[in-house]
């Protein structure tokens, strides 16, 4: 069975950074697609960042420049580094992979529980 599991959540001030992680088991990073999705409190769930086969990233508009997706294919670790965070930025933040090509554009079958983001201005 595949399990997904995140970290690296916490509380921190606007401007602060925080590096989520997302470690899966029975699960190949290397070949499929991952992402990493957000849902702030009464809000829709949105994707963030995606990383494919080849660590090419797309990003959320409103990320682009502050943050990083990137992955270990060795250690079959996601991450997620965020930079000079906002208020805006805050909600859960939730791994998924898809055991497809990102190319595909076909919904992620995997997902984590979880992790929290509070920023505070």
């Amino acid at each position: 069975q595949v399990t997904l599991e995140e970290s690296g959540g916490g509380s921190v001030q606007a401007g602060g950074s925080l590096t989520l992680s997302c470690v899966a088991t029975k699960f190949t990073y290397s070949k499929y697609c991952m992402a990493w999705f957000r849902q702030a409190p009464g809000e829709e769930r949105e994707e963030v960042a995606q990383i494919d086969s080849e660590a090419s990233a797309k990003y959320l508009d409103s990320v682009k420049g502050r943050f990083t997706i990137s992955k270990d294919n060795d250690k079959n670790i996601l991450y997620l580094q965020m930079n000079n965070l906002d208020p805006d930025d805050t909600g859960m933040y939730v791994c998924a992979a898809a055991s497809w090509p990102c190319w595909a554009h076909a919904p992620y079958n995997y997902w984590g529980q979880g992790t929290q983001v509070t920023v505070s201005s």
